[in-house]
């Protein structure tokens, strides 16, 4: 059995790689945006797991994720203190430790059964990649519905790289990332840094990326929207007394009442009471609705039986059966709009815990509207970063799409603009123009190539009126995503485990002997 791979780096300076590649990875989230640091971030995290056992991998793999979760996640500290923010990223950063394990297998037995160099070149960088999906889709999905926050194609938002997201998901494009710069460290490690031809991969790769255009989806006419933005006291511990948010959300529509909008658009939680059953503020919406002359697409709790609902309502003065559509959120927060295994957290945090008294039902509705024969995308909040519900409402025929959401509890803070990150990735990605509307901002209407067509300033009451392009094609994202997060995701980890396999059996093609660089640097990783 040949060697194993040596360390690039010992074991406390691989620790300070992964901890600053971690860090470095932030910057490319809003408010910064500084999107190009991934090319630096990603290879420290990659060569820090170079050679490492598993105990040296966990360690290395939760410092990065410590660096880019303690930061990213500073948000929700905002009100409840450092408890929330504490536990969720302590817990992002050990699934990413746990999942850095296979990364490091993958450094360890594919240049075993590939030593040419183009095993090297792109069969590992292809593993390793795909390995780092697979991890992105275990935080996505684990625990509890997951957490897919801080995926690496979310920092390419406002990046040119954002394009190929229409052919590949965001899942593709983060594979894409993390790829180029595997191939390119390879390059390094094998010593062909005189062998231009060896940069191949590396750099076919970075010309997918940065040349590959949007693809096209066809014009189907606009729709004119009003959107209003209330800014009223609508944060978890804000001070109001009852319909403060409707009353809010009334006056800032004054002022586009006789616009002649073709719907009217109103944010997450923007009634605060339940429409279906306060016969005084149906009436009043019926009365609105019949003021503009159009339905409006309203966020309200409502309550069917036992259950609650996080619900986005289709209200039409003109019908006698409102709602006339209703759809419920698909993944409510955990320990925001509801408590898994409630009993067990009350033990460790009871003040915390007994503050979330409802407990909110996934919905299982299709996230789409027909208005007038208009399809509408939807999302809740949470909801827009979960490529399930942003692939059925695409594929149900939705030709735009309306995100409502709630940021008051994360006023001045950088949640609202990563969040609008992701709405901007979705419009790319489905070729579809994405109206994202808050309570308190931030709002924008984001055209199909992620361009912004109008905005409202945060913290502050406004509308907006928009003719909002309409349009209609499948992008490949929207088709053959959910394969290529199956493939990238689940595949890979079943390729390690054969691969670990072939290698323990000794099956591996004919080794030609690579040079590895910096041996004085290549000790033991004594601490594993």
């Amino acid at each position: 059995m040949p060697e194993r791979s040596r360390p690039v780096l010992p074991l406390w300076a691989a620790s300070l790689a992964a901890l600053a590649g971690g860090l470095i990875l932030t910057l490319a989230f809003p408010a910064l945006s500084w999107w190009p640091v991934v090319f630096v971030a990603v290879p420290l995290a990659l060569v820090s797991l170079i050679g490492r056992r598993v105990w040296g991998a966990v360690l290395v793999g939760f410092l990065f994720g410590a660096g880019l979760f303690f930061v990213n996640l500073g948000f929700t500290a905002r009100y409840l203190g450092p408890i929330p923010w504490i536990a969720l990223s302590a817990l992002e950063a050990a699934l990413t430790a746990a999942a850095a394990v296979p990364i490091a297998l993958a450094y360890r037995w594919m240049p075993r059964f590939a030593p040419k160099t183009w095993g090297r070149l792109v069969a590992l960088p292809a593993l390793v990649a795909s390995l780092w999906v697979a991890r992105e889709e275990l935080l996505g999905t684990f625990p509890y519905g997951g957490f897919p926050w801080a995926r690496v194609a979310v920092t390419q938002a406002s990046s040119p790289l954002a394009e190929v997201t229409s052919w590949t998901g965001m899942s593709g494009l983060s594979f894409l990332i993390v790829a180029a710069c595997a191939a390119g460290i390879e390059w390094v490690r094998l010593g062909q840094l005189r062998r231009v031809w060896a940069l191949a991969p590396t750099v076919g790769l970075l010309v997918l990326l940065f040349a590959v255009p949007q693809f096209p989806t066809t014009d189907a006419g606009s729709l004119r929207v009003g959107a209003v933005q209330g800014n009223g006291p609508a944060g978890y511990f804000d001070e109001r007394e009852a319909y403060d948010v409707f009353r809010a959300q009334v006056e800032a529509t004054e002022p586009i009442v006789d616009a002649g909008v073709d719907v009217l658009l109103w944010p997450e939680g923007s009634v605060d009471a339940d429409p279906t059953t306060n016969a005084s503020v149906a009436n009043a919406l019926d009365d609105l609705s019949e003021r503009i002359e159009a339905p409006l697409l309203i966020g309200a709790v409502t309550a069917r039986g036992d259950q609650y609902f996080n619900s986005s309502l289709l209200w039409s003065g003109d019908d006698e059966e409102n709602p006339v559509r209703t759809y419920d959120k698909r993944h409510p927060v955990p320990f925001g709009e509801y408590v898994p295994n409630r009993d067990f957290f009350m033990l460790l945090a009871p003040d915390l815990i007994g503050l979330i008294q409802r407990e909110f039902t996934p919905g299982t509705a299709a996230p789409f509207f027909d208005v007038d024969g208009v399809g509408i995308g939807l999302a809740i909040c949470f909801d827009v970063i979960y490529d399930d519900v942003i692939r059925e409402g695409a594929q149900a025929g939705a030709e735009v799409f309306m995100f409502q959401t709630n940021n008051a509890d994360f006023r001045g803070t950088d949640e609202n603009l990563q969040q609008l990150a992701f709405a901007r990735m979705r419009a790319i990605e489905t070729g579809r123009a994405v109206v994202n509307l808050s309570t308190v901002g931030t709002s924008q209407v984001i055209d199909a190539d992620g361009s912004t067509l109008d905005a409202l300033p945060a913290d502050a009451p406004g509308a907006m009126v928009t003719d909002v392009p309409l349009r209609t094609g499948l992008t490949p994202a929207v088709v053959a995503g959910e394969a290529v997060q199956s493939i990238l995701g689940w595949g890979s980890v079943t390729a390690l485990a054969a691969l670990g396999v072939l290698v323990r059996r000794g099956v591996r093609t004919p080794k030609t002997p690579a040079p590895e660089p910096g041996g004085q640097g290549a000790g033991v990783d004594s601490a594993a």
